[in-house]
């Protein structure tokens, strides 16, 4: 997935918080988190190493985390349960989708291979435009118009209900 990342994580914080806006940012922020190491990528490792073997892409290292971070806020921090939840959740959410047509270290610590459902052939000059003129193309489409749908519907709500209070 390139494009519908953003788009699932509201998708995604929409129906874990419905309208709790810490559990949309926090599902919005985790939908993009693991491609935070797009920065690595490209500055420190000059493009020599498939970002999805970077620790952000690894499920297990997510997993980890959220056993040791959610029991902790569980009891400490209550409050922020629910977002760190989405968060997380969301984070989930993006490794699923790379597995689509990118490639995941599902059994990462026991393989280092890649897991993808759907190899998108090198038919264009570049890797983008290899993606996204292949048919899976279609699936992230239809991520950001369901997003865009909803997000279009909450806007027109919220309008109607500010006219009937005012």
């Amino acid at each position: 997935m390139i494009l519908a990342h953003l788009p699932s994580g509201y998708l995604f914080g929409r129906a874990a918080g419905g309208r709790d806006r810490a559990v949309l940012i926090a599902a919005l922020i985790g939908s993009v988190a693991p491609d935070f190491d797009m920065f690595w990528f490209h500055l420190v490792d000059q493009g020599q190493t498939h970002h999805h073997r970077f620790w952000p892409h690894i499920p297990m290292i997510w997993a980890g985390i959220a056993a040791l971070v959610l029991p902790l806020i569980a009891v400490t921090a209550r409050r922020w349960l629910a977002p760190a939840a989405a968060f997380l959740g969301a984070v989930m959410l993006h490794l699923v989708l790379d597995t689509f047509n990118g490639g995941i270290l599902w059994l990462w610590p026991f393989s280092d291979r890649l897991i993808t459902l759907v190899t998108v052939p090198a038919t264009r000059s570049h890797w983008v435009l290899s993606f996204l003129t292949h048919w899976s193309v279609l699936a992230e489409i239809a991520i950001i118009l369901a997003a865009a749908a909803l997000l279009l519907r909450d806007r027109l709500a919220a309008r109607a209900s500010r006219r009937r209070i005012g």
